[in-house]
């Protein structure tokens, strides 16, 4: 039975960072990885949420990601960014990048910052907020392990490297357009997979390129991409962005977030910003509106990110329900501070 507890995000989040405490992980990449897991949770992503709390623990014990790590940065040209997050969480490093683009993209109206020897880095759309909230235009991309094949291959070769775009707005939140190339992202799928829950039968195939209803099979095999031959397309783009211009591994080279094998996965993550009023200045507000306004006044349209918000309000008002066994796990955690 998957028992759920009811708790506040300030609660999960207090939670969360005691458990990364208890896997010695450093103060500064506690309070970053603890916020970034306790919004993905408030957001309704859940495969980025509390559920990884045992992948996280296994992979700090096992090596692929260096909880004492500190996230280097240099630039490279007047408009880029490199920062090495020496293994550690992505989230550090991101925050870095983040700093860095905030003043940057002001600065000379666009700017960019990729990350190499990363880990997983979340909900893509969390960071594309964050620098939209400074009035910038942000599109953030990263890759994955493998999980996608090549079209008309059953062998998984990308990872599921998803887009997130957003965009400032004067008076109300960033609008913010997030997807992974595969149909649903892959957390979903180990959730279930944990819990022994079925899937639809169109988010993944199995190992002999089935589409399968069981989660660990779908695990063990690919994800269906969006799009078809479009959506393994994308994916390919982005593990090229990754793997030859970072300089990260490509998905097929990189170790899984899920399990103890190998050594750090390597992937990277590449922040583009854009000053929004670069162009046509303050102008830009007022063109924005107009195209929200004109697709939100047809009967049935739901703006991207819709949900998201929805399910803030709902997370202030009732609080996150989360499942009683990964509770405990934090907790068996913590304790060992």
């Amino acid at each position: 039975m998957n028992t759920l507890v009811t708790m506040s995000a300030t609660a999960l989040e207090r939670l969360i960072s005691d458990a990364l405490m208890g896997c010695g992980v450093v103060s500064a990449s506690v309070a970053s990885v603890a916020r970034a897991l306790t919004q993905a949770e408030v957001d309704g992503h859940e495969g980025h949420g509390a559920s990884r709390i045992p992948s996280y623990s296994m992979n700090i014990k096992c090596g692929k990601v260096d909880g004492r790590a500190t996230p280097v940065a240099h630039r490279v040209r007047p408009g880029l960014i490199h920062v090495d997050a020496s293994h550690g969480f992505a989230y550090p490093a991101i925050d870095l990048a983040i700093d860095h683009l905030a003043s940057a993209a002001k600065e000379q109206g666009m700017a960019a910052a990729a990350i190499s020897r990363s880990h997983h880095f979340g909900v893509a759309g969390y960071h594309a907020e964050r620098l939209a909230e400074h009035g910038l235009m942000a599109l953030v991309i990263g890759n994955a392990p493998k999980a996608i094949a090549a079209w008309g291959g059953k062998r998984p070769m990308f990872g599921t490297n998803p887009i997130a775009f957003a965009a400032p707005r004067e008076s109300a939140s960033p609008l913010v357009i997030d997807m992974a190339l595969s149909r649903v992202a892959r957390g979903l799928v180990m959730k279930a997979a944990q819990t022994d829950e079925p899937i639809p039968d169109d988010w993944a195939l199995d190992i002999e390129g089935r589409p399968t209803t069981n989660a660990k099979a779908a695990m063990a095999g690919t994800m269906a991409p969006v799009g078809g031959a479009k959506g393994a397309a994308l994916a390919m783009m982005i593990d090229l962005i990754g793997g030859a211009f970072i300089g990260a591994h490509f998905g097929f080279e990189a170790s899984s977030f899920f399990d103890d094998k190998d050594g750090p996965p390597n992937v990277g993550q590449l922040l583009i910003a854009f000053d929004a009023a670069a162009i046509i200045g303050g102008a830009y507000f007022s063109r924005i509106e107009t195209l929200i306004s004109e697709v939100e006044s047809e009967d049935g349209v739901r703006l991207p990110g819709a949900r998201r918000l929805a399910r803030r309000e709902a997370a202030a008002r009732d609080g996150l329900f989360i499942p009683a066994r990964l509770i405990d796990e934090a907790k068996a955690l913590a304790a060992r501070n």
